[in-house]
C-alpha cells in the first residue's frame, strides 16, 4: 500500500523536474495534513517518506493513561499492553505506533493526491516566475501560436509568453507557427500563474540586437550610449568606441552595411541612423541631424533647448517625414530642438529643374502660361520674383505666391532625397 502512494505521487512530478528531497517535504506536510485531520489538531506524529525505497511511516506518539479522555492523544494501559508493549512501559510514559496508511481511508488519501496536485501547480508557477523574473531585458525564440486582435501568444519552451499590441512593431505582419524574437520586457504574477509581457517595440531589444550582431559592442569595446526610437519608423543609436583604433560608426554598419542590415531586416525594415557620440552637445546635435546642413546651432545648457537655423531647402530633411526625424533627434540628444528657417540665395541653389518636370504639380494652364512667356526652369521662375510674375496679366498675387512656394518645395524635396 505504501509503496503504491509513494508511486502514485512520485508519477505526478516525473515531467515536472521537481527536486527528490522537495517533493518528500511536500509528502511529509500533506501526510502530516491528513493525520491531524483524522486524529485532531492536538495529534503528536512523525511522518517519513523515503522516496529511495518508496516507503512512507506514520507514526503517533501518545500518552498511557489509566482511564482514555482524549483518545487522540491518550491510549489506556490495557490497550497498550494488548498490543504487546515489548517496552514494558507503564502509565505516564509515552507509546509511540506506527499507523498503516490504509487506516486513513481512501477518502483521506484522495484528499492528499488533490493537495499534492495543487501544491505542484504553484511550485510550477514560482518556478516559471523566477526563470522569466532573470531573463527580464534578454531576447528569447519561440513560435506564433495564437494570433489575437490586441495580443500574439508565444510558445516558448512549453510557456506561454504575452506579445500585446502596443509592444509590437506597427504594420509588421505576423503569420501562426512563425519563429518571432522579441525580449522579455516583464513577468507579472496573477492567479492563474505568472503572466510574461515579452516586446519588439522596446529600445532594448534594438540594444540586443546591436550585441548580437556586433561583436564589439557585445565584448564593450563599443559602448551605446543612447537610444531613440519609433518602432518600425526609424531609430537614432549613439556608439561611442573604447578603442581609438576602431571606428564605432563603421563596426556597426559593418562591411557593405552587411550587420547594420541584418537588424534592419529584424525589426521590419525600420531605418537606423548610427552616429559617433560626443560630449559637445553641438556637435551631437549637428550629427543627430544629419546630412542636414545647419548654419548655426545656438544651445542653452540650462533649460536643455537648442536653436538650429538653416536653409529653407535643409527644413525638410532636419524635420523629417511627419516630424519624425527631429523627435528622435531630441530624444537622442535630450535637447529640446527649436528651427529657423533662412531664404537660400537662389544662386546657391546647385541644380535646376525643368519646369516640364513640374507640369503635373504647376497644372496644365499655370506651366503653358510661363512657357509662354519664357521661363523655362524653376529657378527662372524664382529669380524673377513675384515682381516680373506680376507681370503676366493672368496671374494674381495670391497665384504668385502659390507658385513661388510650389517651387520652393521641389527643391526642398530634391535636397531631402
Amino acid at each position: 500500500m505504501n509503496r503504491e502512494i509513494v508511486d502514485s505521487f512520485a508519477d505526478m512530478v516525473k515531467t515536472k523536474g521537481i527536486d527528490k528531497d522537495v517533493l518528500a517535504s511536500i509528502l511529509e506536510e500533506i501526510f502530516g495534513l491528513l493525520v491531524r485531520k483524522k486524529y485532531g489538531e492536538e495529534a503528536h506524529y512523525d511522518v517519513v517518506v523515503n522516496m529511495d525505497r518508496g516507503d512512507i511511516e506514520i507514526y503517533l506518539e501518545r500518552e498511557i493513561v489509566d482511564e482514555v479522555i482524549d483518545p487522540n492523544t491518550q491510549i489506556c494501559i490495557e490497550e497498550v499492553n494488548q498490543k504487546g508493549n515489548e517496552d514494558q512501559l507503564e502509565v505516564g510514559e509515552d507509546f509511540v505506533e506506527k499507523i498503516n496508511l490504509a487506516s486513513l481511508g481512501r477518502r483521506l488519501i484522495t484528499l492528499a493526491k488533490q493537495s499534492l496536485n495543487q501544491k505542484i501547480r504553484e511550485m510550477e508557477k514560482e518556478i516559471v516566475y523566477n526563470e522569466y523574473k532573470d531573463q527580464v531585458g534578454e531576447i528569447v525564440v519561440g513560435d506564433i501560436y495564437q494570433i489575437r486582435k490586441s495580443d500574439i501568444l508565444i510558445n516558448h519552451n512549453k510557456n506561454e509568453l504575452l506579445l500585446p499590441r502596443e509592444e509590437q512593431i506597427p504594420y509588421e505582419k505576423y503569420k501562426k507557427g512563425e519563429t518571432i524574437r522579441a525580449i522579455i520586457k516583464e513577468v507579472r504574477k496573477s492567479n492563474s500563474g505568472p503572466q510574461i509581457v515579452v516586446s519588439r517595440a522596446d529600445n532594448m531589444f534594438l540594444r540586443r540586437l546591436f550585441e548580437i550582431e556586433i561583436p564589439e559592442i557585445y565584448d564593450g569595446i563599443i559602448d551605446i550610449k543612447s537610444i531613440a526610437r519609433e518602432p518600425g519608423e526609424r531609430a537614432k543609436v549613439s556608439v561611442e568606441s573604447q578603442d581609438a583604433r576602431i571606428d564605432a560608426v563603421g563596426a556597426c554598419v559593418g562591411m557593405k552595411g552587411v550587420r547594420i542590415h541584418a537588424i534592419v531586416r529584424e525589426l521590419n525594415n525600420e531605418n537606423i541612423d548610427v552616429i559617433n557620440f560626443t560630449d559637445d552637445p553641438i556637435l551631437l546635435i549637428q550629427r543627430a541631424l544629419a546630412p542636414a546642413k545647419l548654419k548655426e546651432i545656438e544651445i542653452d545648457e540650462t533649460d536643455k533647448k537648442a536653436v538650429v537655423t538653416a536653409d529653407s531647402d535643409q527644413v525638410s530633411m532636419i524635420v523629417g517625414r511627419n516630424g519624425v526625424n527631429i523627435r528622435l533627434a531630441m530624444k537622442l540628444t535630450g535637447y529640446q530642438i527649436e528651427v529657423l528657417r533662412e531664404e537660400k540665395p537662389f544662386e546657391e541653389y546647385e541644380e535646376d529643374i525643368e519646369l516640364i518636370d513640374l507640369k503635373e504639380e504647376l497644372g496644365e494652364i499655370v506651366y503653358e502660361t510661363l512657357i509662354n512667356h519664357r521661363y523655362d526652369t524653376a529657378l527662372e521662375v524664382l529669380t524673377a520674383g513675384p515682381e516680373k510674375l506680376a507681370e503676366i496679366e493672368s496671374f494674381n498675387s495670391d497665384k504668385i505666391n502659390e507658385i513661388i512656394e510650389l517651387i520652393k518645395s521641389q527643391f526642398e524635396e530634391e535636397e531631402e532625397e
